[in-house]
């Protein structure tokens, strides 16, 4: 790779290839060593530009290592992972997606090599082939995560995750049941989920939450129920109990005098034995699973004839939507769980337009009535 023609500058020299394209070349500025730039050129003023480009960007302080983003991007991708402080189940699902959506495109290259325009493409595939948008978007800010951190660690220059709206998507409304239909699926379920379907709209506790509750954790004099901790599932069918994600998940939830007969009832003949007895358990006995109950949610949804887009977690958001109404952004925050006011914002918005459509109807009744009697 003799050069055929040098010229030498103040600053790095140019020269021509056996291939007939200009190089430049210039020395680093952390190291002194002479190294090349990135690509070749058609003509030698075109080396001599991009010299110059280089030159200003060591002067200013701008200059990056070209080969900084060489990192083989599977390799970096895994220790990300490894160093991210995850809760068990987070890290596991973190994991999968990496695996399944994220290292099929990226995982033989180089960080370098994760730009803009291949995120863009990478972002599409996933969603032309059919991976539901959810996933989509967890792929997506996982990935800005790690390129975040790349920047960070001064591997490249800046996060090619730059696709506007990626990173979030319209969730559908959900089907919101009437106090008549929850007691509908309550009566059809079998007995010893009847419970767990009335606390599940009434205290807007999640499936996880429900499943890890104690005899201890109810108070049958106060009509409360304290949320401690929640259980979480493992790929491998592992079950544990967790933290709540924030300080604001351990809460106590008062529940209506209405369902106490209920409470009462269940706890009588349906939970575990002794104060750590599990409230409510599998049909053999042992821990409550969503794979061991969905059986029964589905027999009971089509014996009380609601409609089978309803999942077992739109009891909460039917819980939720029912109390949003009489309740402050504080106090919906507080027996939801949550320790901002986005959540509870969407739900006193959602009752806002409900208000606003009894209006609209109101209004129907005026017109009708006054143009009644103007006739």
């Amino acid at each position: 790779m003799a050069n055929k023609k040098g010229n030498r500058r103040r600053f790095g020299a140019v020269r021509q290839l056996k291939s007939g394209r200009w190089q430049a070349r210039y020395r680093d500025p952390a190291t002194g060593q002479l190294r090349s730039a990135e690509q070749t050129y058609t003509s030698k003023t075109d080396a001599e530009v991009a010299l110059t480009h280089i030159e200003a960007d060591i002067s200013r302080g701008q200059w990056d290592d070209p080969d900084k983003g060489a990192v083989p991007f599977a390799q970096y991708a895994d220790a990300w992972l490894r160093d991210r402080k995850l809760a068990d189940r987070s890290r596991e699902r973190n994991e999968a997606v990496i695996r399944l959506h994220i290292k099929p495109m990226f995982g033989a290259g180089t960080l370098a090599d994760v730009t803009t325009s291949r995120v863009r493409a990478w972002r599409g595939n996933l969603l032309a082939a059919g991976v539901g948008e959810p996933t989509v978007v967890k792929a997506y800010q996982i990935l800005r995560a790690m390129m975040n951190t790349a920047v960070d660690d001064e591997l490249i220059r800046r996060n090619p995750c730059r696709v506007k709206g990626a990173d979030r998507y319209d969730v559908p409304e959900r089907p919101v049941l009437t106090v008549a239909e929850v007691f509908a699926v309550a009566d059809a379920i079998t007995p010893r989920y009847r419970l767990l379907v009335l606390l599940a709209a009434f205290t807007t506790l999640r499936f996880g939450e429900l499943a890890s509750l104690r005899r201890r954790d109810i108070d049958v004099t106060g009509r409360v129920v304290l949320v401690q901790r929640a259980q979480a599932e493992m790929q491998d069918g592992k079950l544990f109990d967790k933290a709540p994600k924030s300080a604001a998940g351990v809460r106590p939830v008062a529940f209506p005098d209405e369902i106490l007969a209920d409470v009462t009832e269940h706890l009588e003949h349906c939970a575990g034995a002794g104060r750590d007895g599990h409230v409510f358990l599998g049909p053999q006995g042992g821990r409550l699973r969503r794979s061991n109950f969905r059986d029964d949610w589905i027999k009971a949804r089509t014996k009380s004839g609601i409609s089978a887009d309803v999942h077992f977690h739109d009891l909460r958001h039917t819980g939720n939507t029912l109390v949003a109404a009489g309740a402050s952004t504080r106090e919906l925050m507080t027996r939801m769980g949550h320790s901002t006011a986005r959540a509870a914002l969407i739900y006193q918005h959602m009752t806002a337009d409900r208000d606003r459509a009894i209006a609209d109807r109101l209004g129907a009744m005026i017109r009708q009535s006054n143009g009644g009697a103007e006739s």
